[in-house]
């Protein structure tokens, strides 16, 4: 199983703990993780194998949306700063509408993201 996750800088940090908290159910599940650049560096940074794709301003987000059109990224765990604007806001909210257009499950925060992943592990 495919899984994308990004997080806004002010999120980056909490995406990693995320990830080594849930270290146990990524690697039973044999997930793959895909990552947008920046995010996906931290998380190789702390030990856990990602593929990374462009930064999300890059167009990253969009490269994660057409997995998810394509069928390949089954769940987007994208931790949101709501507390700052983001320039490619029009690609965040393209890939929350792919998302939604092709039923895959999103969680825009740490609690969402571990009712997903607690889900996977039952």
């Amino acid at each position: 199983m495919e899984i994308a996750i990004i997080a806004h800088d002010g999120k980056k940090a909490d995406m990693v703990q995320f990830l080594n908290k849930n270290i146990e159910i990524l690697h039973k599940e044999n997930i793959k993780i895909i990552a947008t650049g920046t995010t996906g560096s931290k998380a190789e940074g702390a030990g856990i194998k990602v593929k990374k794709l462009l930064s999300g301003p890059m167009g990253g987000d969009a490269q994660i949306a057409a997995r998810v059109a394509e069928g390949k990224c089954k769940m987007v765990l994208f931790f949101k700063d709501p507390m700052s604007s983001h320039p490619h806001e029009p690609d965040i909210n393209m890939l929350i509408r792919i998302c939604d257009v092709h039923n895959v499950p999103l969680a825009t925060n740490e609690a969402t993201a571990q009712l997903l992943l607690n889900a996977i592990a039952e």
